[in-house]
């Protein structure tokens, strides 16, 4: 998706350069290959290997620095792979960068929206870019209004919109021209959790009727919306599979234990040998034991004799925070 701030180029109609070397209509969506970016001395990707089905949600979690980005803009085209390669229906972006841009949209964490254009302006002018014909856009515009929720809004200035309506218009501009992959990086940061649910509601609509979506997020809780997610850290990828494998493949067993104080109630059970890990999680410990039956007594045990109360202690389901805590421990062990 062309944005003011740097996005991949539109000026080409949907599926223009598609023909030569497309990959057959059973084939992956996205396939990528050793996709490493250097910045000098600084490796931001580090050798990404993973395949997206046509009509998959996939996403990229990590915090900041993980490498998110910057895979983002190799896969749209707009920063060429320092080695490797990605193929976006049977199209390199290493080769022909050019011709894979027409068929995806990408939204970027700056998505250049002109703000001295109203919605409505700025649906038009993305809609030109991308050659939409006059007579299909009624329609079209018709459905991005209804499920965006912007309808009434469409002759206010895109400068006067909030956080989050400002990028549910900037995923309408992306979305205008129907393209066959959707690329977003990071596009519910900062967003309220009204405008955050509704931009997963469309997100969800677009995979749905058999878009191809690659979103990027730091936040642990919107890894398990996903069909398949690459948990990333300095660059690489730490494991890939479904949000609920990942889950059930973590070793142990985790105790959700709110005491007080936390901090020190934390601090008195690292050294214990049941515990495997102990985090804060807002109000309570997520406590990683081999058996939550067997290890319990020794944990509460050890909390009163540090003069801890222990307001509760139960097992849980592990979340994806504790997934991805496991995982970057695991790679600085090795």
């Amino acid at each position: 998706m062309t944005s003011a701030s740097g996005g991949a180029a539109a000026g080409a109609p949907r599926g223009a350069g598609a023909s030569a070397g497309a990959s057959p209509a059973g084939g992956p969506a996205i396939e990528v290959d050793r996709l490493t970016r250097r910045f000098g001395a600084r490796t931001a990707v580090d050798g990404l290997t993973f395949s997206v089905g046509r009509g998959e949600l996939f996403g990229l979690v990590g915090p900041d620095g993980a490498g998110k980005t910057t895979s983002l803009r190799m896969l749209a085209g707009v920063l060429r792979p320092t080695s490797g390669d990605a193929r976006l229906l049977g199209l390199s972006v290493a080769r022909d960068p050019e011709a894979v841009k027409p068929l995806l949209a990408y939204m970027s964490q700056r998505f250049g929206l002109y703000t001295d254009l109203t919605v409505l302006e700025n649906l038009h002018f993305y809609a030109d870019l991308y050659r939409v014909p006059r007579s299909e856009r009624p329609a079209r515009l018709e459905r991005l209004f209804q499920f965006s929720r912007l309808g009434p809004f469409r002759d206010r200035l895109a400068g006067q919109l909030s956080g989050g309506m400002k990028q549910k218009l900037g995923l309408s501009c992306a979305l205008i021209h129907q393209p066959e992959i959707l690329l977003l990086d990071e596009p519910t940061f900062g967003v309220d959790p009204v405008s955050r649910r509704d931009l997963w509601l469309i997100v969800h609509d677009m995979v749905a009727r058999g878009t191809t979506v690659v979103v990027s997020t730091a936040y642990m809780d919107e890894a398990e919306r996903f069909d398949r997610v690459a948990l990333l850290h300095a660059g690489r990828v730490l494991t890939l599979d479904s949000p609920a494998a990942l889950q059930r493949a973590l070793e142990g067993t985790v105790l959700g234990v709110r005491a007080e104080p936390l901090r020190p109630a934390r601090d008195a059970l690292l050294g214990l040998p049941a515990v495997r890990r102990a985090v804060v999680f807002g109000d309570r410990l997520h406590v990683v034991v081999g058996d939550a039956a067997a290890d319990l007594p020794a944990v509460q045990a050890a909390l009163q004799a540090a003069g801890c109360r222990v307001l509760s202690a139960e097992a849980l389901e592990p979340s994806m925070e504790d997934v991805f805590i496991e995982h970057v421990e695991r790679a600085g062990a090795a």
